[in-house]
């Protein structure tokens, strides 16, 4: 393949691929593998272990009120996100997920810098949640281990096994868990229910001289602020159901119906969650809980085990597990479009004969394997992933709001309800949630950046010289700006 000018200052170029040198064909994926169902079942599973923990933290910032409004916040942001996200993945449905939308709305280097964010989120995550297993198999005393690195080691080849195997035996699978894990969850929560009382919401004691400080904002309005990171754990991971698209029958069709029913899903558990817990233990019983669901169940029962603590407790396990699995294949799909694309190194696309980008599956699960064993640290891993997660946020929203004002024409099988306002509506908080990720964890904040950095320094000098013609981003790109030429 013949190589344009490698000079740092030059525009983006691309590298053409000719049709007999089958570059495509040794990177395609299994198209037709998923329908609507497995997509909306792959949608909660990015996001059901964040119903189990995490997001009780907020209400030592915010208390139960700060936690709430913050929580709607976020479902708002989410829900204006996806169905903008809706819109565009049935324009332009490619693995590339945001990437792609950003790289036909933004230019390449703003599918670089989105494509980069959503790949911290879906590498940092995996690892995080690892960490997680392994404290839960450590707590639940199985297989009499006192470490944690060997579940580490067991989840990733494991699952990244089946990952191998196929596309859609990997979704039959994460389907099988994230449904155990939901009905638990829903068990939870009329088990919780029972003891449920209201004053119990508004027990946390917080500062009084905190502008606006209430019973149900002990921390005063910046408590909302505050809470708003831990108000996306609802959420989270959401945003990557797109990612499937190239091996999605009937993308246009599929693609929303699936995201509208994942975020619908998803709010209800929000509710389900978060109001019956604090409302049967208390706020403050469960605000520094690792295990929030089963210390609430406990609380209520008087401080002792039950039946249905220890069924949730192993309920929280398979929701951990189904949000790992979900999360490697994210990962191992946004890296593949990326490195097709030539951002990335090229090989790193490559799929196997089972049509499973096997590279793209084993090296972030090698990057994953080693950062969970080195530093035990999920929490602040997982910082980072959701301050990774904000900033893809801000431009994939802003990619729709740019291609709605510039390519009015553009056929859409499917529009965003609400359209701009909704798009807008999303970027404006997205904006909210990175300034709030940041002042939570500054370290988290501040990795990022620096994995930003070095990501920029590559793209700049090396790789936005290279970018391959005939990916399917780098097609639809150059096939708007054709039409753009054509009407001037």
């Amino acid at each position: 393949m013949a190589e344009e000018s490698r000079s740092p200052m030059a525009a983006p170029t691309t590298t053409a691929v000719p049709p007999e040198d089958a570059y495509l064909a040794r990177r395609s994926l299994r198209r037709g593998s998923a329908g609507w169902l497995l997509l909306t079942g792959l949608g909660v599973a990015y996001v059901v272990s964040g119903d189990y923990a995490g997001w009780n933290f907020g209400l030592a910032e915010g208390g139960f009120g700060g936690l709430a409004i913050a929580t709607v916040l976020m479902g708002l942001m989410y829900t204006c996100l996806v169905f903008s996200l809706a819109e565009l993945s049935a324009v332009l449905p490619t693995a590339g997920g945001g990437y792609g939308f950003a790289r036909r709305a933004l230019g390449p280097w703003g599918g670089f810098l989105t494509g980069t964010a959503i790949l911290i989120e879906y590498v940092l995550a995996p690892a995080a949640i690892a960490v997680f297993i392994g404290g839960y198999v450590e707590s639940l005393g199985l297989f009499g281990l006192t470490s944690g690195w060997p579940v580490y080691l067991v989840c990733f080849a494991g699952f990244i096994g089946v990952h191998l195997w196929g596309v859609g035996e990997a979704l039959r699978f994460s389907f099988v868990v994230t449904g155990t894990a939901v009905v638990a969850l829903l068990v939870f929560s009329a088990g919780a229910l029972t003891h449920f009382d209201a004053a119990s919401l508004t027990d946390v004691r917080g500062d009084g001289d905190a502008f606006g400080a209430s019973g149900w904002l002990p921390y005063g309005l910046l408590g909302i602020w505050a809470a708003v990171p831990f108000g996306m754990w609802f959420f989270l991971g959401v945003e990557g159901v797109p990612l499937a698209a190239e091996e999605t029958r009937d993308p246009a069709a599929t693609m929303p119906r699936a995201m509208g029913l994942a975020i619908g899903i998803l709010v209800v558990l929000a509710l389900l969650t978060l109001l019956p817990a604090a409302g049967a233990a208390g706020s403050d019983a469960i605000k520094d809980a690792d295990n929030p669901l089963v210390a609430a169940l406990e609380a209520a029962a008087g401080g002792e085990p039950t039946t249905l603590s220890r069924v949730v407790n192993y309920a929280g396990l398979a929701g951990l597990v189904a949000s790992f699995f979900s999360l490697i294949y994210a990962g191992s799909r946004q890296l593949f479009a990326l490195s097709r694309a030539g951002y990335l190194p090229r090989f790193l696309s490559l799929t196997s004969r089972r049509k499973a980008p096997y590279l793209g599956l084993l090296v972030p699960g090698a990057i994953g394997f080693t950062l969970a064993a080195a530093t035990g640290d999920g929490a602040r891993m997982l910082n980072v992933a959701v301050f990774g997660a904000a900033v893809s946020y801000v431009l994939m929203s802003l990619s729709h709001i740019v291609l709605r004002r510039r390519e009015p024409e553009l056929h859409r099988p499917y529009r965003t309800p609400g359209g701009l306002l909704t798009s807008c509506v999303a970027f404006a908080l997205a904006c909210l949630a990175v300034v709030a990720t940041f002042l939570v964890d500054p370290w988290a904040a501040g990795i990022a950046l620096a994995l930003y950095l070095v990501a920029v320094g590559y793209f700049t000098f090396y790789s936005r010289h290279r970018l391959v013609a005939t990916a399917p981003e780098e097609e639809f790109a150059a096939l708007a700006e054709a039409e753009a030429e054509l009407r001037r």
